[in-house]
């Protein structure tokens, strides 16, 4: 799974402007990261929309909360369909789900330039009418404690690949991995715990990754059979576990949370 994640990004500073805690502004600086111009297009009556436009738009267009899906080939995470939305999104490997009275979805589609001659790579957010639907039920303390069954069953992962010996490329993602710098933050709003499921969501990621672009090297755990298995179930974890870290809003000054 690619650490970078448009539709999260999109997902945590959309809560936080919804919520009052940024401005448009800020939040579309911090999605668009190191990417160019970003643009949202066909939303709520809109041909197309700067970032910060359609971020200002969020509450007048009846927007409640924003929720992340991130779907592979067999296991359509969070996508509420129609059929369209779906190809697009399971194209893309992400996509952002708006609730609301009507519920629209966006699919980043990321070109290789700006034609706004801006600095970076353009990403243009193809917007879609969707059904509704209630994504991943899964909470924060059920994908924490996945995550930590998971992560005892291969402590040694990386160690038994001994990647680092024969792919010295591979080191700093290694380092990356052991030391938490990978991947995005979330913004203000979110509870600790989901910053650190998330944390822990894209350490895992990165594992299988490593792991899968390894050419056939021993990755059995515990004499359980199946690499690929082994490998299909790492990255299941991890992304169902960077859904209820997405997912999870943190509401009112008591720090409730709504499950999405």
């Amino acid at each position: 799974m690619d650490s970078v994640l448009r539709s999260g990004r999109f997902v945590a500073w959309g809560n936080a402007v919804l919520a009052g805690l940024v401005s448009p502004d800020t939040a579309a600086e911090r999605i668009a990261g190191r990417d160019g111009g970003h643009r949202v297009l066909g939303w709520a009556g809109s041909d197309e929309d700067t970032l910060t436009v359609a971020l200002a738009r969020l509450r007048t267009a009846g927007v409640t909360g924003l929720r992340l899906a991130l779907p592979v080939p067999g296991d359509l995470l969070g996508l509420p369909g129609p059929a369209e939305f779906n190809v697009d999104a399971l194209d893309a490997g992400e996509a952002v789900l708006l609730d609301g009275p009507r519920p629209w979805g966006l699919v980043p589609r990321v070109g290789d330039e700006d034609p706004d001659d801006c600095v970076g790579i353009a990403v243009r957010w193809q917007a879609f009418a969707v059904n509704a639907g209630p994504g991943d039920p899964t909470s924060l303390a059920e994908a924490e404690r996945e995550l930590a069954e998971t992560m005892r069953a291969v402590t040694d992962a990386l160690d038994a690949l001994e990647v680092a010996r024969w792919r010295p490329e591979a080191a700093d993602r290694i380092s990356a991995i052991r030391s938490g710098r990978n991947g995005d933050l979330l913004a203000p709003g979110y509870p600790a715990r989901a910053h650190r499921v998330l944390a822990l969501a894209q350490r895992v990621a990165a594992i299988a990754e490593l792991a899968a672009d390894d050419d056939g090297a021993a990755f059995n755990v515990n004499g359980i059979a199946g690499r690929d298995a082994e490998l299909r179930a790492l990255a299941r974890a991890a992304r169902r576990a960077q859904l209820a870290a997405y997912n999870a809003v943190a509401t009112g000054a008591d720090q409730d949370l709504r499950f999405a």
